[in-house]
Formats: C-alpha cells, structure tokens, sequence
C-alpha cells in the first residue's frame, strides 16, 4: 500500500505535487524495469493553458482539472537529453526557462543495508560488482520531483514489491536527489 505521511498536515500544491509525482512514477513503470533516467519538466496548468490556449485542443480534459484544482501541474518528459555519464553529470547539465515551474527525474538504483556498505570496494567498477551480487541488494525505483518555488516530493517503488499500491511517497525521501533537482533551478 502507499505511505503517506501522517505526522503533518501537506498543503494543497504538496498534495498535487504528489500525486504529478504518482502519475510520472506509474507512466515509466508501464516501461518496466531497466530503463535509463528520465526527465520531466513541471508546468503550471494554468500558466500553461494561458500562454498556450491550444493546448485545450490537444488535452480537453485540462480546463476541467484546473477548474478542481487551481494548483494542477503538467508534466512533459524531455526527450533527446544531453550525453551523460552519470545522474549527476546530467542534472549537472540541465537549465530551465522561467517557464517551467519545476522538474522531475526517474532513476534505478541498486541499495544495500548500511552495513554491507562497509565492504564495498572503493574501485566504482568492484563496487558496481558488488553490489550487482550482493545478496540484500533492492533495485529501487526514484521518482523525485520539485516545484522552483520549493515543495518537493518522492516515490520510491522496489523490483521485489512491482506493485502501484506499494510505493512509499513523501516529501524528502531522497534528501540528495531533492537538493540536486532545485539545482538545477539556480540562477
């Protein structure tokens, strides 16, 4: 089942950023597992539908969604990303124009437990190796996202538990990924 967070009351725009969050999670997983990272860019629905009325044409479904909810956001994943060798080469090459208003990213990873880190060999190749082949390994699946004005949220959804109802969601599960994201919105 999906856990949300009890211990405080989210704001309306958290709670729509989560679910955008939800619904960029679930598309990527219609993919399946082994996929490369994936970029989103966050729009306002309204700001949206202002600058671009046409796009009531192409999504009929938006005036009515924005009309239930001031705060809905769209997302839009960017194709032909630049050339990266690693997650945060490629954050590290993202800029985004005044009008997108935030961003997510899809990524897989490989976890351990804490301790079997302290094993890792120190070599980035040995260490892939290890980890490939460790016995407590969980692949895990990253949605993270970020308004440019601050709110953030995440999914995390584990190989072992490949089922929509057994994501963990929250505002900052992947603290690092959070801080990366808003970098990328830095003037």
């Amino acid at each position: 089942m999906s856990t949300e967070p009890t211990d405080r009351t989210f704001t309306l725009e958290e709670l729509t950023l989560s679910e955008t969050v939800r619904e960029i999670e679930q598309h990527v997983a219609t993919g399946g597992w082994d996929g490369p990272p994936r970029v989103f860019a966050i729009l306002r629905t309204a700001r949206a539908l202002e600058a671009t009325p046409e796009l009531t044409e192409q999504m009929p479904e938006l005036p009515t969604a924005l009309e239930a909810n001031q705060y809905h956001l769209l997302s839009v994943e960017q194709e032909d990303l630049p050339p990266a060798s690693s997650l945060e080469e490629l954050l590290g090459s993202l800029a985004w124009p005044p009008t997108v208003d935030g961003a997510a990213v899809v990524v897989e990873r490989v976890i351990v437990p804490p301790e079997a880190e302290v094993d890792m060999p120190e070599d980035p190749d040995a260490a892939i190796a290890y980890l490939a082949q460790h016995p407590d390994r969980q692949d895990v699946r990253l949605a993270v996202a970020v308004l440019r004005d601050g709110p953030s949220w995440c999914a995390i959804r584990t190989k072992a538990n490949d089922d929509p109802t057994q994501v963990g969601l929250g505002p900052d599960l992947v603290p690092g990924l959070v801080e990366a994201l808003h970098a990328t919105f830095s003037d």
